[in-house]
């Protein structure tokens, strides 16, 4: 699922005081979390020693290829490196993938850790790695002028851009550059960028132009620095999604789908799965967009719409990190593990893709690549799947559910931290907006006893303390208390959504009488607390 690029920019002394409260939340909340800040030693120990092993015998050597990696400025834990060519009658694309299977010992002490960990977690200040750096920015890592062991896949294209053949194998590879998505969209659009930079933008125009007759659909998130303003204010700065960047997706994607094609045939592998958006997701980014002043036409599909819109533009960046919600329900479908059937899942297709899909591009960041990895090269080899893998297949879905879900969590509520640092100061000023979503009779129900519950907490705290019961137990205790007081008075019932504000670019719960779902309302902020990680609106 797409996740939100959200990062706290560098900051000089003069305002520096004014980012420690949102240092401080975000820090208790990996507490909270039980996000580890380090490795134990000895998965250190574990790591350090693989690092130090010679994994280079018995590979194909590919080391002449002349292998780039695109990322983004400054990346070390670098999973991929690409080499285009034209072929007869279309293209041959190769993918060199970070080969942790070498590093990695089943059963050992990283190989525990890494299962804990699932995937690296992103913060707006920091991120926390799936695998010791020793490993994940350096010896794993296909970083430029070194020599590194990958799993390279050979992927045959026709001139259309469809998937004619695709196998893999370990080699030995060598990149020779490592190239930032600026630069390479600079030197494409100047003309000077190459045949086989070239070729990135021919193919990846032809892979996004199958996605659109498959009727798949590619989000690309933007990117959001939170700035400090000399005044001590807080704002966001955004950056445009590069065509290049899309590109570059497209040559993952199609070595995701080759991958899911090869475990089919094989009858055995994990698949990606994703429904097909939710109907109430759907109508709430229509609303959304109605918030932020985006034009949607309603015989427009969603699909189309996302092309046109400008990441580097608050609104509609905005609106692009609400689309996130239209991938909800990702899962894995595995077969052909240890007591599972051979015979592959029906309706496994990947919503968004369109297509069947498999995740073996990113081993350094995420879990479940490694086994995907380890399938592929076997099956392209003819040979049997290791018994490790077989085994841990039928328990990959519940590592990474438990694993996504976490990552969720820390993402939602990092981003809770950095709105209510935008709103800080501002408590009691009014917005137009729009309500975006209103709690169904279920959630009402939930919510009340959740209400019943803390209330009862909170009063047993008080004749335990001898204190005020609105300020003990749960620090939210009272939050609400007076606008529930005043619905009560009133005879009506106080309903809780949520709402869009565009400026700020915020989505926020709101609470009110009759939330007029869709429409333009006036709300007044109530709260905006870095510590609690919580904003709320009242409807004017």
């Amino acid at each position: 699922m797409p996740t939100r690029n959200l990062r706290i920019a560098p900051t000089t002394a003069p305002v520096r005081p004014a980012v420690d409260p949102v240092l401080a939340a975000l820090a208790s909340l990996r507490a909270e979390m039980e996000i580890p800040a380090e490795f134990p030693q000895d998965v250190l120990d574990d790591a350090a020693a693989a690092a130090a092993t010679d994994v280079s015998s018995g590979r194909a050597d590919l080391r002449a290829v002349g292998f780039v990696t695109i990322d983004p400025p400054g990346s070390m834990d670098l999973d991929q490196a690409v080499h285009l060519e034209r072929a007869p009658g279309g293209f041959l694309v190769r993918y060199a993938i970070a080969d942790l299977g070498v590093f990695v010992t089943p059963g050992g002490a990283l190989d525990a850790e890494v299962n804990g960990r699932g995937m690296t977690l992103y913060g707006p200040d920091e991120r926390t790695p799936l695998h010791p750096e020793v490993l994940s920015e350096s010896a794993a890592s296909l970083l430029p002028d070194v020599d590194r062991p990958a799993a390279v896949w050979h992927v045959g294209l026709d001139a259309r851009g469809e998937i004619v053949s695709a196998r893999v194998e370990r080699a030995l590879v060598r990149s020779t550059a490592r190239l930032t998505y600026e630069e390479v969209q600079a030197r494409l659009d100047a003309g000077d960028a190459g045949e086989m930079l070239d070729l990135l933008r021919e193919i990846g125009l032809l892979r996004e132009a199958r996605e659109r007759e498959r009727g798949g659909v590619s989000l690309n998130v933007p990117e959001q620095d939170v700035v400090v303003n000399p005044d001590g204010t807080f704002g966001l700065a955004f950056r445009s999604t590069l065509p290049v960047e899309g590109w570059n997706a497209q040559i993952s994607l199609l070595t995701g789908i080759a991958a899911a094609q090869l475990m089919r045939a094989g009858g055995v592998g994990i698949f990606r799965t994703l429904p097909a958006a939710d109907p109430r997701d759907l109508a709430r980014l229509r609303r959304t967009a109605r918030a932020l002043g985006i034009d949607w036409p309603k015989d427009v599909p969603y699909g189309d719409l996302l092309p046109t819109l400008d990441s580097g533009t608050s609104r509609h960046a905005a609106f692009l990190n609400e689309a996130t919600s239209l991938f909800r329900g990702a899962s894995y479908a595995p077969f052909g593990g240890v007591g599972q059937p051979q015979e592959v899942p029906d309706d496994v297709a990947h919503a968004a893709i369109a297509a069947e899909y498999a995740h073996v591009t990113a081993p350094l960041r995420r879990l479940v690549d490694r086994y995907g990895t380890e399938i592929c090269l076997a099956l392209s080899a003819g040979t049997q799947v290791p018994t490790w893998v077989r085994e841990a297949l039928p328990g990959l879905p519940r590592t990474m559910a438990r694993t996504g879900q976490r990552a969720g969590s820390y993402e939602r509520s990092s981003v809770d931290v950095v709105e209510a640092a935008l709103l800080a100061g501002r408590v009691g000023e009014e917005f137009d907006a729009v309500v975006v979503d209103v709690e169904n009779d279920d959630e009402r129900r939930r919510r009340a006893t959740k209400d019943a519950e803390r209330a009862a907490r909170a009063a047993k705290a008080s004749v335990d303390s001898g204190s005020d019961a609105s300020a003990a137990g749960d620090p939210a205790a009272g939050a609400d208390a007076p606008a529930e007081a005043a619905s009560a008075e009133a005879g009506h019932d106080l309903v809780r959504g949520q709402v869009v504000i565009a400026e700020p670019a915020v989505r926020a719960s709101v609470q009110g009488v009759g939330l007029p779902l869709g429409d333009p309302v006036r709300v007044r902020l109530r709260e905006a607390s870095i510590e609690l990680r919580r904003v709320g609106f009242d409807l004017v």
